[in-house]
Formats: C-alpha cells, sequence, structure tokens
C-alpha cells in the first residue's frame, strides 16, 4: 500500500472534538487505501504547561528529566487518537518515539534525528494495522535516554517519516489554510501560494514565518519530500493548501513570492574594535560558545585601525550576547570602547526565486522604504533573499508597502 504521512499539530488536537474531526479526515485516506502514519504534537498550551512545572521544579533543570517531561504530551495525544480511531473501527494503535525507534543524538531539547529504521511499522501494516500514530517531537538517543527535537519539533518528525517511508506525501495540517504572501493579520491583501519551491519556505520560515519549522523544510528539501499545508478546520479537497516542492514543478511564479518579519531582533554594535586579522573569530566564537544566534554581520570601515562590528540577534538572547563579549573582554581576546544594544528593531524581508533571474529588485526595495520615509540600519542579502533591520515602529508599514509594490496580491 501507499504510505501517506499527516501530521496535526497542537490547536488541530487541542480538545477531544478536535481530535474526532482530525481522526475523521485520517479515515477519509485509508478509505482511499493509504496506509498512514499520522504525526501529533501536544494538545495546544500542553508544553507551555509542562515547561512551566519544570522551571517550577528546578530552573537549573537536568535537560534529561526535561526531555521525559515534556514529551509526555505528544503521549496523551497519541494515545487518545488510536482510541478514536479504533472506535471508528480504523485498525490503529499508538507509538512513542523510542517504539519506532526514532534514533538521535544526545543533545536534549535540540536533538536531531540520525535514523527511523521502519521494520516495526511495516510489520504491523502487514499484519493489517493501517494507522500508525506516532508522538512527534521525540526520539531515543544511543544512551537509551528520551530527547526532545526543539520546538515545533513534530513537523520535523512528520517528514523523516514522509523520507523513512518513502510517502507518497506529508501533510501537515495547522490554524492556517496554507502559506501566505505575507502575514494576513499583517496585510488585508495577503494571497494564498498554491505552490512554494523549497528554498523560498526554507528563507520564509528562517526569516520568522511560522507556518513551518525551518528544520522540517530543510529535511523535506533534502529528500525531496513533497509537502503540503492544510487547514484542519475547512473542507478539504485535493487542490487544498499549499505544496511545497521543487522549483522545477512550479510552471511560473512571481519575482518575489513573500514578505516575511521578525519583530523580535536586536541590533548590537561593538565600538572601537581593534581591525587586525582574526578579529571576528575572537568575536563570533564566543557569541556562538554562549549560544547566541547572530543573525546579520556588518564590520564598518576601518578608521585609525579600529572599527565598529554590528550584528542581530533575537532580544531573549541580548544578555547572553552582552555576558560573552564581557568575558571576552575581560580575558583580553577582543578589546572595544562600548557594547550598544538596539532594541527597537525589526526585520523585513523579500523572498523569491524569481530574483536569481531578475535585476532591480533591491532598488525597488529599498526605493519603497525611502517613499514610506523608513531609514534602513543593516542590510543583508542572498540568492534568493534581501533582508533590512528597520525601526520596529515602522515593521507593519513596511511590510504592507513591500507586498503592494510587489503586487503580490496578483498570481503569476
Amino acid at each position: 500500500m501507499p504510505v501517506l504521512v499527516m501530521k496535526f499539530g497542537g490547536t488541530s488536537v487541542a480538545t477531544p472534538d478536535r481530535i474526532k474531526r482530525a481522526a475523521k479526515r485520517v479515515g477519509v485516506e485509508v478509505s482511499k487505501g493509504y496506509d498512514v502514519i499520522v504525526i501529533v504534537s501536544a494538545m495546544s498550551g500542553e508544553t507551555n504547561k509542562l515547561v512551566g512545572y519544570v522551571n517550577e521544579t528546578a530552573p537549573l533543570f537536568d535537560a534529561r528529566e526535561y526531555d521525559a517531561v515534556v514529551s509526555s504530551g505528544e503521549n496523551v495525544t497519541a494515545g487518545l487518537m488510536a482510541l478514536t480511531l479504533q472506535n471508528m473501527d480504523v485498525p490503529a494503535r499508538s507509538w512513542q518515539g523510542w517504539q519506532v525507534p526514532v534514533k538521535t543524538t544526545s543533545a536534549h531539547s535540540a536533538a536531531r534525528i540520525e535514523d527511523i529504521p521502519p521494520d516495526n511499522i511495516r510489520k504491523k501494516f502487514e499484519e493489517g494495522m493501517k494507522v500508525a500514530i506516532v508522538a512527534g517531537f521525540q526520539g531515543i538517543s544511543a544512551e537509551g535516554r528520551i530527547t526532545t527535537l526543539g520546538r515545533g519539533g513534530s513537523d520535523t518528525t512528520a517528514v523523516a517519516f514522509a523520507a523513512a517511508f518513502g510517502a507518497e506525501r506529508c501533510d501537515i495540517y495547522t490554524d492556517v489554510d496554507g502559506v501566505y504572501t505575507t502575514d494576513p493579520r499583517i496585510c488585508d491583501k495577503a494571497r494564498k501560494l498554491d505552490k512554494i519551491a523549497f528554498e523560498e519556505m526554507l528563507e520564509l520560515a528562517s526569516l520568522g514565518a511560522k507556518v513551518l519549522q525551518t528544520r522540517s523544510v530543510e529535511l523535506a528539501m533534502r529528500y525531496k519530500v513533497k509537502l503540503r499545508v492544510v487547514s484542519s478546520f475547512e473542507e478539504q479537497s485535493d487542490d487544498a493548501g499549499t505544496l511545497v516542492c521543487d522549483e522545477e514543478d512550479i510552471m511560473e511564479s512571481n519575482v518575489v513570492a513573500g514578505v516575511a518579519y521578525s519583530r523580535d531582533e536586536t541590533k548590537m554594535t561593538l565600538m572601537s574594535v581593534a581591525d587586525r586579522p582574526g578579529i571576528a573569530a575572537a568575536i563570533f566564537m564566543p557569541l556562538s560558545e554562549a549560544g547566541v544566534n547572530v543573525d546579520m554581520i556588518v564590520q564598518n570601515i576601518s578608521e585609525d585601525g579600529r572599527t565598529d562590528m554590528t550584528f542581530s540577534c533575537p532580544v531573549d538572547q541580548v544578555k547572553r550576547a552582552e555576558k560573552a563579549m564581557a568575558d571576552a573582554k575581560a580575558r583580553g581576546d577582543v578589546n572595544f570602547h562600548d557594547l550598544v544594544a538596539d532594541t527597537g528593531v525589526a526585520k523585513v524581508s523579500v523572498v523569491g526565486i524569481g530574483m536569481r533571474s531578475h535585476t532591480g529588485v533591491a532598488a525597488k526595495m529599498f526605493q519603497v522604504l525611502s517613499n514610506e520615509g523608513i531609514n534602513i540600519k543593516v542590510i543583508t542579502t542572498s540568492e534568493i533573499k534581501i533582508s533590512v533591520l528597520i525601526d520596529r515602529k515602522y515593521m507593519e508599514l513596511a511590510v504592507q508597502a513591500l507586498h503592494d509594490a510587489f503586487e503580490l496580491e496578483k498570481a503569476a
């Protein structure tokens, strides 16, 4: 039988009634002749509640026990989904990560999947089981401890299963009906995309779009897994949602596919740093070791052997970055006059594979922002992306203006 992977996020399984609704969708696919692997998240809000319990009990917690606690939410959902399907006379059973087994690295709360042997589940399919409900977000390390994949990890679990079983498709059921050209809550002209290339989705996910976890898109691109993002709350059809696929599968697309934003950004500047070989390594190695996720980097023109180094990072990592730089200065690894943090910034980006073959996108973007009186603080580019840091108060205006300028409400 062909295999289909269906993943249901927290809002899609938030209550027993919603689990029943999801189970009916699974039943429809079983009736079409599929063997179905269902990946479930914890019920909406459950993981946050469990994390709160851990922090209340032991603020300096053992990461192994943290994983044991926070992974339990998915186990509950998997069991309830199996019971619901059994009541519908659909042969189903639940699987925890260690029972499959989902083999991962030992990096607790940020583990990576290394292997998913399909034998155990395939054997049950051969014996007549039609649906395997797998607890997402979790696995087992070589040491035999439960691990978790980081927030949003159920998306990654689903794509990894689709790759391991050669699934026909991986459907991600969520509370939105697809991938939009930008956030519809900010821009009422936002348009749902029928298809989007892996590269575009990867950029949008990494730049702030919350529809899919970045690692899940990386996996899908690597293993050529067709991803479909669909709503749990709307009527289902064969062309519903957004298909994330190879660039070759898209006949024609706009130069810019979407506008992404991230409001929780900080611009940090090291003032008067020695301009010498190795200074960048002396700055960014301690930041990396401290777990600071550095994004944009700009080095100013040197004057009298000194320069300024600017970088961006998430707001919640500012204290960590400040400590890492203070410690590096105390060790004598790097000397700077001051570290200035601007927490009132946002990142706005335009993304599109069409930018590879079209000129003038950057010029148009900068002109649009200029026309709106928005000052650009930092710019970074890649082959299919242009990102700018601007004052956060102008973020929504910038998103709307760029969406209008590139006419994203119109299909290609």
